[in-house]
């Protein structure tokens, strides 16, 4: 009998890489907000809650995998409740379809439900502390998701993808239009790609349909840590060695402190996250953050290429 799968959040990073890694699993619905572009006039605005449970009623997937989310973290501040309904109450829909058919749910976090205190890395049973709406959110919609048995929850952090914007292709634009950079020192983490997330995705999800024990919460971070500044200098050294012609190096990269970009969120600056229990759980093992940060410049390094 043939896997049927419902992916919602189609179109964005994650969501994007999905629709490649999940399609060897089954047969994969996916939707996105817009509904112009969804099949039989399914529902995947997460603002429509009645229209979302309905949807999964007429799927009646095997799996749900949610990679939608309010991710506009400043603006998060100005609109908690559009941010709850969407981080939140949608998940807790999806959550009590999931338990009504039987369906596995899978479920993306974030560092952020944590306060970003000291220098370890967050363990999953670490005491959450969100500072922003988003983390708060966040932090609801895993409670929500956990009301099903059968889910798994995937907290990551730094995500990019080599579609749409991103970090990276910010400090190649912003290079070869400025003589210096000035970017944070202060918060660590690991840059994770959306590829390598949408991979352990459905390596885990095929893992946990076998053994339902393996259920739960779990960090997917690529391995290693960083800083905003020293990625950025990763990334202009790696472009300089592809040739793009920049006005300002890695050495013109210049360090400054969180404190130096106020933002209406706080950001925390502690974002590392242990994957141990990932990692022997599903027989794993994270790559350096390097590796796909590095294969991602390569696939963008046409010179010519305009860079957003």
């Amino acid at each position: 009998m043939t896997m049927k799968i419902l992916l919602l959040g189609r179109g964005g990073q994650v969501g994007w890489e999905l629709q490649r890694s999940l399609a060897v699993l089954g047969e994969l619905v996916a939707l996105d907000f817009d509904p112009a572009g969804n099949v039989d006039g399914l529902c995947g605005d997460f603002s429509d809650l009645a229209g979302l449970a309905a949807t999964v009623q007429r799927v009646r997937p095997d799996v749900i995998v949610n990679a939608a989310a309010h991710t506009a973290v400043d603006k998060a501040e100005s609109e908690p409740d559009f941010a709850r309904t969407l981080n939140a109450l949608a998940p807790g829909v999806l959550a009590e379809q999931a338990n009504k058919i039987g369906a596995w749910l899978v479920h993306y976090s974030t560092d952020y439900v944590f306060d970003g205190s000291g220098n370890k890395a967050w363990c999953e049973d670490d005491p959450t502390g969100p500072l922003s709406v988003y983390g708060q959110t966040k932090l609801e919609g895993e409670l929500a998701v956990a009301a099903c048995p059968r889910h798994l929850t995937l907290r990551t952090s730094w995500v990019y993808a080599t579609r749409g914007g991103n970090f990276a292709k910010t400090m190649l634009r912003l290079a070869g239009e400025r003589d210096s950079l000035s970017v944070i020192d202060d918060q660590f983490g690991a840059p994770t790609s959306a590829e390598l997330l949408a991979d352990v995705t459905a390596h885990a999800l095929r893992a946990a349909m076998a053994s339902p024990a393996l259920a739960g919460t779990y960090h997917c971070v690529a391995g290693g840590e960083t800083s905003w500044h020293s990625y950025a200098r990763f990334v202009l050294e790696r472009a300089q060695a592809l040739g793009w012609p920049l006005k300002a190096g890695p050495e013109q990269v210049l360090a400054v402190p969180t404190t130096s970009y106020p933002t209406p969120a706080r950001r925390p600056l502690n974002s590392r996250l242990s994957t141990t229990k990932l990692q022997q759980a599903f027989n794993l093992q994270l790559p350096h953050w390097q590796v796909h940060a590095e294969r991602m410049l390569q696939e963008i390094s046409a010179p010519s290429e305009t860079v957003t």
